[in-house]
C-alpha cells in the first residue's frame, strides 16, 4: 500500500476499544490503576475464538477507570485517523469490573466526551456501540442497556451483543436488546463467527440491523440471498477471521465469497493491538481479497449508524476520493466455493 492509499478515507464499523490499546499504553494504564501490566506482548498466541476471549480478558482487565477509556479512545482515534479513518464505530463492553451501572455510566460519559474531543483533534467522527456479552449476568445486561439508552444522541449510536458464541445462548439477552431498541439504539450484534448460519438468522430475528462478522453465512446460500435482498451489511474482519480459524488459508476468504455474491461487507480490524495490525493493513488485505477501497467504503457508509449530517459529510468525502460507486457490488454465483 502506497502512502497515498494509506491516507485514503476509510470507515471502520467493528473495532473493540479495549482491543485497540497498544502494549506501551496498556502498561501505562495498568500502572495508573495500581495493577501489574500483563506480562504479554505481541505476537500473541491463541488457538480459537475461546482462547482468544481468554487472552482478551487478560489483556483488557487493566481498563477500570473512565480516564483509562478516555486515553484509549483518543489514542486509537489518532492512530486510525493516521490511516485514513473518517468514521469509526467503537465497541466497548459493560464489564463487571467497571463497578455496576454507575461505573458503566461514568465510562460511557468519558467516552462520549472523548469522541467529541477526537472529532476536534483528529477530524474523525466516532459513534459508540456499547454491548453486553453472552454468558453475562442477565440482570446486569439489562441494566447496562438502560444506561446505554441514557447516552443515545450524545455519542452512543447502537447496542451490541458478543461473547462465547456457540457456548452461551443468545436468547436470554432478548430483553436487554429490547430495552436498547426501545430507547432508540439499533441492534448490531456479533454472530456467525464461531457458530454457523443459524446464529445469524437468530440475531436477524431479534432485529439486528447489521451483523458483526456474519461470515459463516457462506455455509447457507439461502441466507446469503436473504442478506443481499435485505441489504444487510456484514462487518468483516479479514485478519481476525484468519487468525481465529474462521477463514481457512487454503480456501477463498469469506469476504471474497460474500462480496462476490452481492453482500455488502465493511472492513474492520476487530482488535488491532492484539492482532498487531492497522486499519490500513486490513484495507490492503481486503483489496488483495477482491474488495477495493471504494467498495469497502461504500459498504461502511451503508452500515454506519450515524446521523444524517454525518452521513452527508461521509458521502461527500467518498465521492471526492473514489467518485461514484455502485449501489451494490456486482454479483456472481460463487456461494459454496469456500
Amino acid at each position: 500500500m502506497t502512502p497515498a492509499q494509506r491516507r485514503q478515507p476509510k470507515i471502520e464499523l467493528h473495532v473493540h476499544l479495549e482491543g485497540t490499546v497498544r502494549p506501551e499504553l496498556l502498561a501505562a494504564i495498568a500502572g495508573d490503576g495500581g495493577a501489574a501490566p500483563p506480562d504479554l506482548r505481541p505476537p500473541y498466541a491463541f488457538g480459537d475464538l475461546y482462547d482468544f476471549i481468554a487472552l482478551w480478558n487478560t489483556l483488557t482487565n487493566c481498563l477500570r477507570m473512565p480516564e483509562h477509556y478516555r486515553r484509549a479512545l483518543l489514542a486509537y482515534a489518532g492512530e486510525a485517523a493516521g490511516h485514513g479513518a473518517v468514521y469509526l464505530e467503537l465497541i466497548l463492553d459493560a464489564e463487571d469490573r467497571l463497578g455496576g451501572a454507575h461505573g458503566w455510566a461514568d465510562v460511557l460519559a468519558a467516552c462520549c466526551d472523548a469522541a467529541a474531543e477526537a472529532r476536534d483533534r483528529f477530524d474523525v467522527e466516532i459513534g459508540l456501540t456499547p454491548q453486553v456479552f453472552r454468558g453475562q449476568d442477565v440482570d446486569l445486561a439489562e441494566e447496562a442497556a438502560r444506561v446505554a439508552v441514557r447516552f443515545a444522541g450524545r455519542g452512543v449510536v447502537g447496542f451490541g451483543l458478543s461473547g462465547a458464541e456457540g457456548r452461551a445462548p443468545t436468547e436470554p439477552y432478548a430483553r436487554a436488546v429490547g430495552i436498547a431498541r426501545g430507547g432508540g439504539l439499533p441492534f448490531v450484534p456479533h454472530a456467525g463467527e464461531a457458530a454457523g448460519p443459524e446464529a445469524v438468522r437468530e440475531v436477524l430475528a431479534m432485529g439486528a440491523v447489521r451483523v458483526r462478522h456474519g461470515v459463516r453465512a457462506v455455509d447457507a446460500p439461502d441466507l446469503v440471498a436473504e442478506l443481499v435482498e435485505r441489504g444487510v451489511v456484514l462487518d468483516v474482519t479479514p485478519t481476525s477471521n484468519l487468525r481465529l480459524g474462521v477463514a481457512r488459508p487454503d480456501r477463498p476468504h469469506p469476504l471474497t465469497v460474500l462480496t462476490a455474491a452481492g453482500v455488502r461487507c465493511s472492513v474492520s480490524t476487530d482488535d488491532p493491538a492484539i492482532f498487531d495490525i492497522t486499519l490500513a493493513d486490513e484495507y490492503a488485505l481486503a483489496a488483495r481479497l477482491g474488495v477495493d477501497p471504494a467498495t469497502a467504503y461504500a459498504a461502511g457508509l451503508a452500515g454506519a449508524l450515524c446521523d444524517e449530517a454525518t452521513r452527508a459529510r461521509l458521502v461527500e468525502i467518498g465521492l471526492r476520493t473514489y467518485g461514484p460507486w455502485p449501489e451494490r457490488p456486482a454479483t456472481r454465483s460463487v456461494v459454496g466455493a469456500h
